[in-house]
């Protein structure tokens, strides 16, 4: 029985299995997304001084982990492309994957730490939130990686990006299962729930990692077959050792700041990113101050419950619309959208309740749908780094890790302006709860302008910031080249270089 269930997980598609990984990262973080704040709040009861300042530390190293991480993988890989190829790709993919294997189940460990209070609060939030983050992001940089590595052309990305889309869908529902279990009072039942989370997701890291591995390795023998082949046919020509010293960290910073596309693309997307962060950070209060005296309390969890789940169900349409027309232009469509969307809104008015549900979770679900396609976009520059600077190998985790380093910023951002364009508009102050002395303030400030300003300011903030964004990228994302037959040329390029040790034995 065992050999049988084992042979059908070997007949399991790659795609299938790359897709699984993301499966075993979002039942978890899903779950610390919605409660680790308020468990060291209402749970912990930890000080407003120690938190501020675990979340300063958490922005520092959240910020320089990706870069650094991604330099530590892919520093190897970074000579010319004219030094020789020592290391054949399946070995870049088998790399990855061992890092997969021993950092998965450490990243799960790492959730665990949340919910069993150890230390100091304060101490035990900064401590846990530096691990978490550390082995989420070795996790995510190696996933995110495999995707440029494990294929070139659009089609074979789209697929693998298809199936992660899928089984992300799937992670969420850990968020509709938690609600059963969370407990301020009794909180014992949601540890055991986080426990059994943890342990599937080391489960699942080890096996899934394991089946990959194991075919990546038949791979590589079948590779040093054809090297000694190749050495057989090529007498009196063997291949120089490369004396090449490889590109150091400056000399890889000034190739980037020649990327155009590159800068182009990370603008946008520092945009994207802001914009992703304020729909998250501002969803409760849009429910709370726009809806809530009329709509019901399962409607607004539903809204939120379902704000989680359609993007990634929604971008299953997307990438079968991005196979017919390109990343490019349905990433511009959706702009487009978003800044239509807005408009109407704001013409429609906050007294159109339906339309106004409507647009919070729609506007939530376009704008996280078109995060999730970006992936793809970097794995087009990570083709166009390759060509451009005659690389060995390419440098996915590293490019990845420099996207983020530029674009994480804007997590920080968006609560920021946010709550300081409410509090300048309405007077609202989001860390003083108490509704009278907030009510008192907004109509201070505002005078008789309006009979209810903090719902007007809310409204006018929730149609105006996806307006400002749509503008800002449609501008932006117009100098970007990297798409249509500059596109299709860069990626013959890649397939080529890649496959060019196949074409010597076939000449010789």
């Amino acid at each position: 029985m065992g050999k049988r269930v084992w042979s059908c997980c070997l007949g399991v598609s790659t795609a299938v299995l790359y897709g699984s990984l993301s499966l075993f990262v979002s039942i978890l973080h899903n779950v610390f997304l919605l409660y680790y704040v308020d468990t060291f709040v209402s749970v912990y009861k930890i000080d407003k001084v120690s938190f501020w300042v675990g979340e300063t530390v958490f922005l520092i190293w959240n910020s320089l982990n990706d870069p650094l991480f991604g330099w530590l993988s892919d520093r190897t890989f970074l000579s010319s492309h004219q030094s020789g190829s020592q290391i054949s790709s399946p070995e870049v993919v088998l790399k990855r994957l061992q890092s997969l294997s021993r950092n998965g189940p450490l990243f799960a460990l790492s959730f665990l730490a949340f919910w069993v209070a150890w230390a100091h609060p304060g101490l035990q939030f900064l401590i846990c939130l530096c691990l978490y983050d550390g082995f989420l992001t070795l996790v995510d940089l190696n996933h995110n990686a495999l995707l440029a590595d494990l294929a070139v052309s659009a089609n074979d990305r789209t697929r693998l990006n298809f199936h992660t889309s899928l089984f992300s869908a799937l992670g969420s529902l850990s968020v509709f299962l938690s609600y059963s279990f969370w407990d301020k009072e009794d909180f014992m039942s949601f540890r055991l729930f986080c426990v059994v989370l943890a342990a599937l997701s080391m489960i699942g890291f080890a096996v899934i990692s394991g089946l990959l591995r194991r075919r990546f390795r038949n791979e590589i023998r079948s590779h040093k077959n054809e090297e000694e082949l190749l050495k057989e046919l090529s007498v009196g020509h063997a291949p120089h050792a490369s004396t090449e010293k490889p590109v150091t960290l400056g000399e890889y910073l000034k190739q980037l700041s020649r990327h155009r596309n590159f800068l182009w693309f990370v603008s946008m997307n520092l945009v994207q990113v802001f914009h992703c962060h304020f729909n998250s950070n501002f969803f409760p209060l849009f429910l709370e101050h726009l809806l809530s005296d009329r709509i019901s309390a399962s409607t607004g969890s539903f809204l939120l419950g379902i704000s989680y789940i359609a993007p990634h169900l929604n971008n299953l349409y997307f990438l079968t619309l991005c196979r017919r027309v390109g990343v490019y232009q349905v990433i511009r469509w959706l702009f487009i959208l978003k800044l239509g969307l807005s408009i109407a809104m704001l013409l429609a008015g906050a007294d159109q309740v339906y339309l106004l549900c409507l647009f919070i979770a729609s506007n939530r679900v376009f704008t996280e749908g078109t995060c999730k396609l970006l992936n793809l976009v970097i794995t087009d520059l990570v083709d166009e780094d390759f060509v451009m600077n005659r690389r060995q190998h390419a440098a996915s985790a590293l490019l990845f890790g420099m996207v983020a380093l530029v674009t994480k910023p804007g997590q920080t951002f968006a609560p920021l302006i946010g709550t300081w364009l409410l509090c300048v508009y309405t007077g609202y102050d989001i860390f003083q709860r108490d509704p009278i002395k907030d009510s008192v303030a907004a109509v201070a400030v505002s005078g008789a302008e309006s009979p209810v300003p903090l719902r007007q300011g809310c409204f006018y903030l929730l149609v105006f910031v996806p307006i400002t964004c749509a503008l800002l990228q449609l501008l932006v994302w117009s100098r970007f080249t990297l798409h249509g037959r500059k596109l299709q040329s860069i990626k013959a390029l890649r397939q080529d270089a890649q496959h060019g040790h196949l074409i010597d034995v076939k000449a010789i």
